[in-house]
Parts: structure tokens; C-alpha cells; sequence
């Protein structure tokens, strides 16, 4: 490997992404850090970024990709063996003397909460903490793109309906786009987020009766959200989308967080750590039309 400055995982994936993007806008050298060498790496690659191969199981494939780095992105999926990996990047980061991480939490993240996956974001979070290295925690809100994901984008073009169990709760939806800019300027400038805890937030707070009318701006046809029970949608996840268990149990408590108030709040912290507002649900649509085609 040669001598790049920053390692991102999840470089195929939405925040990844985002945030390769932006460090090569800055003009910084990246390392991607993936499972395989296929399309994705190769036109990863071609754009200049390294390419490191392995997994969050061993550790020795993390020493590797960390060789030279200054910071590093670690994103785990919502899946089992967040604390296996955290554990892993936050000691192959000390070995390599990396300078700082940012670490991608969620908002509901907590000792006490009842999923799983919030649970061990929490635990992750103290692994780095323990570890020495500076990490930054990054906490976003709802990600604006569960609109735009194709099985939610598809029904949504075709029902007219956001058909989500989160009653008249509220947030402020983020873009991962977002997300990944404010990832790339902590990454290249971590000095004074050292230790930091960042909510995540987009600009405005709506409820989803709200998120409905602007996108109906957007797309000339009017959206109405249609909200489901708690129950409903877990037998939806399972049933028509096929989610896996633990991924079910997280978004089933996730729900009820919604409601109870957890994913609420709205700031302009992407602003002040990238200088460029987050981007408002209209301005997403319109990014994102082909998605209700």
C-alpha cells in the first residue's frame, strides 16, 4: 500500500460514500476498506482510492488497512458483531498510531434502550472510548433516505402512501449525503471533536404528515402518510421485505422511540462543522425522483 491518509469501511455503502467523496473534493488520499475486490472497488480504484480487502472478524486484515492512516471511518451494518468489531478497529487503530476515528453511532444509542442494536452502539461507543484513540461519535437522527431506499420508494410512488408506524412523532431527516461531509471534515480536521458526542440533525422538524406534503411539492401528486401499527410493520419487515431478526427487533423498538420522542430535535451542527447547510427533504426528492419512477 502506498501513502494514504485516511481509511473509510462502508465505502460501497451510502455515508462511505459520501465521505470518500468529499475527502477527494479536499483533495485528500483514501483508502477504502471492503469485503471484496469486485465493481464497487474497481471503480473506487479508478478514482484514485485504495483498495484495503478484509472484513470487521480479523483483526490482522484492520492492521493492515490502518498502515499510514491518520483517521479512520468505522461503520458496522445494523447486524450482530458491532462489539466484536469496534473492539478490533479501536486496536488495530492503537497499534498504527492512528490519530483520531470517527465512529457512526444513532441517535437512540443508550444504556437502557430496549433494541439490541441501540444497546450495542452504546457499548461500541465506550470500547472506543477505552481504547485511547480520539474518537468522535456521530449520532444522526431518522436518515431522510429510508424515503428514497427502493422497496419504500417504490410503494410510496405507487400508493401515494408513507405507510410507516411512527404515529405523529417528529425529527429533522438527514441525508447520508450530509452525514458523509460532516464524516470527511472530522476526519480531516479532527482538532477540538477529540471525545465529542454530535447529534445529527437536518434543518427542519416535521412529522411524516409534514414530510409527505414536501415531497407532494416535489413530485406534483399528493402523498399522504397512512401510519401503521407497531405490529403491521414488524409483520411487513419480515414478511414482505424480508428483513433479518435482529435488524426486525431494532426497527420494531425504533418505532416506539419515534414516538416517544428520542429522534426529535433539529440543529445546525452539519453546517458548522462542514459550513454547507444540510439539505431539506425537497431539495432530496428532487435528487432522488428517479427512485419513484
Amino acid at each position: 500500500m502506498s501513502q494514504a491518509d485516511y481509511l473509510v469501511s462502508g465505502a460501497s455503502g451510502r455515508t462511505g460514500g459520501a465521505a470518500i467523496d468529499e475527502l477527494l473534493n479536499m483533495g485528500k488520499t483514501v483508502r477504502a476498506f471492503m469485503r471484496s475486490d469486485g465493481e464497487a472497488a474497481a471503480a473506487l480504484r479508478a478514482r484514485g482510492v485504495e483498495i484495503a480487502l478484509g472484513d470487521f472478524t480479523d483483526i490482522d486484515a484492520i492492521r493492515a488497512a490502518m498502515e499510514g492512516i491518520k483517521g479512520a471511518y468505522f461503520l458496522h451494518p445494523i447486524a450482530p458483531g458491532i462489539l466484536g468489531a469496534a473492539a478490533y478497529f479501536a486496536q488495530a487503530a492503537k497499534e498504527a498510531g492512528v490519530r483520531s476515528i470517527v465512529n457512526m453511532s444513532q441517535i437512540s444509542a443508550r444504556r437502557e434502550s430496549t433494541s439490541h442494536a441501540a444497546q450495542d452502539h452504546w457499548v461500541s461507543e465506550q470500547v472506543f472510548d477505552w481504547s485511547g484513540v480520539p474518537t468522535t461519535h456521530i449520532r444522526p437522527t431518522f436518515f431522510a433516505d429510508w424515503l428514497f431506499y427502493p422497496h419504500f420508494a417504490k410503494e410510496i410512488g405507487i400508493t401515494k402512501m408513507i405507510q410507516f408506524p411512527f404515529g405523529n412523532g417528529r425529527h429533522a431527516p438527514i441525508s447520508s449525503e450530509d452525514q458523509g461531509r460532516v464524516i470527511a471534515h472530522l476526519l480531516a480536521k479532527p482538532e477540538g471533536h477529540e471525545g465529542k458526542v454530535y447529534t445529527l440533525h437536518g434543518p427542519v422538524e416535521m412529522n411524516h404528515t409534514e414530510i409527505a406534503a414536501a415531497m407532494s411539492e416535489v413530485l406534483g401528486t399528493t402523498i399522504t402518510y397512512a401510519p401503521l401499527s407497531i405490529p403491521a410493520f414488524k409483520e411487513k419487515m419480515e414478511n414482505l421485505y424480508g428483513f433479518p431478526p435482529f435488524l426486525v427487533q431494532h426497527l420494531e423498538e425504533v418505532a416506539q422511540h419515534y414516538q416517544d420522542g428520542v429522534f426529535a430535535g433539529t440543529n445546525d451542527m452539519v453546517e458548522r462543522i462542514t459550513g454547507t447547510p444540510a439539505q431539506s427533504v425537497q431539495e432530496l426528492t428532487i435528487k432522488n425522483l428517479a427512485a419513484f419512477a
